[in-house]
């Protein structure tokens, strides 16, 4: 149940900042240094919800944020960091979790599981990176979800890992956004169980 929850909320948020604008062409005049993420280009000049309902690779995000009520949330100013899981991370959970956060009677749980994976902060890879070493190899990622976060890396990639000892990866770093940043993960982090 606490897997559900906390896959309802990170998906909550997710969908929070998608589905007010749903996609729309803002033209190619637009600055965008940013990687593309699930096929589509993500501008700096878009918020997280504006540029995430666009990436094929975050349906399901996008759907739990939507039934978590997060997208205005995350289409305020922030500043929001948030580590967005890809459908085939939502995946790999066990059969019918999704399905089951996403009924109106586990909004709460939804909205717990989405808000550990947004931090209230813009925290750019590098930065990360500088909190790591210098907390000597492990840094605490509080959330907005009351979930702790430990974050290492190795080489130029960034894990994180969740209170149960789940380990996502960081695949699509910097994907910056007018109200903050995206780091795809692999993985959906969970509140403690």
């Amino acid at each position: 149940m606490k897997l559900l929850t906390t896959l309802t909320i990170t998906s909550a948020l997710i969908m929070t900042g998608c589905s007010s604008t749903g996609s729309q062409n803002y033209g190619m005049s637009e600055k965008n240094d940013n990687p593309m993420v699930g096929g589509a280009p993500m501008y700096e000049s878009r918020n997280i919800i504006e540029n995430a309902v666009n990436s094929k690779d975050h349906t399901t995000l996008v759907a739990a944020v939507k039934a978590a009520g997060l997208v205005d949330t995350l289409q305020g100013d922030g500043p929001f960091t948030v580590f967005a899981p890809t459908n085939a991370a939502f995946d790999k959970l066990p059969s019918g979790a999704v399905a089951n956060l996403l009924k109106p009677e586990n909004k709460a749980a939804l909205q717990k599981v989405l808000t550990c994976h947004v931090v209230g902060t813009k925290a750019l890879s590098g930065a990360i990176t500088t909190m790591i070493d210098d907390d000597m190899g492990a840094h605490p990622v509080p959330t907005l979800g009351g979930c702790t976060l430990t974050a290492t890396y190795k080489g130029d990639t960034i894990m994180l890992a969740d209170e149960n000892g789940r380990m996502a990866t960081v695949t699509i770093a910097d994907v910056k956004q007018s109200n903050g940043v995206i780091h795809v993960i692999d993985t959906v982090l969970l509140p403690k169980q």
